[in-house]
């Protein structure tokens, strides 16, 4: 089992803005940054927000941490955890229903947790998940 760490990143994120990478995979174990509902970039445009509605940004945020997860060499069900961030506790329904229908296919849920925070100007969720290979 090789225990060099490697930065995960999909060709279609964007350089992050910080020093960090965007999932990073040691032997078995790979652990995504906290994604938000950023578009990827297309056709030279910037990435920008999916849009402004929970909806829109929920489910490229869940699209975001597949991406991370699949560049790594995993899926949906190898994730132990996801931690959800919300800025507004009156969106946990509407995130959890959407959450429902995209993992619906999973065999084994991945424990989750949700919190309530503050996240820059226009977003309203981030999600990160740690994820076992093989």
């Amino acid at each position: 089992m090789s225990r060099e760490k490697t930065a995960v990143t999909p060709p279609t994120h964007a350089a992050p803005p910080a020093r960090f990478s965007h999932g990073v995979r040691k032997g078995h174990i790979l652990q995504t940054a906290g994604q938000v509902g950023f578009r990827p970039a297309v056709d030279g445009r910037p990435p920008a927000v999916a849009g402004p509605t929970l909806r829109e940004q929920t489910l490229q945020t869940l699209a975001n941490v597949e991406a991370v997860l699949r560049e790594g060499g995993g899926t949906w069900d190898d994730v132990l955890m996801i931690r959800v961030h919300l800025t507004d506790v009156d969106h946990f329904a509407e995130m959890n229903a959407l959450y429902d229908e995209y993992l619906k296919d999973v065999a084994v849920p991945p424990a989750r947790t949700t919190v309530y925070v503050g996240l820059p100007a226009g977003l309203l969720v981030e999600m990160d998940a740690l994820a076992v290979l093989g």
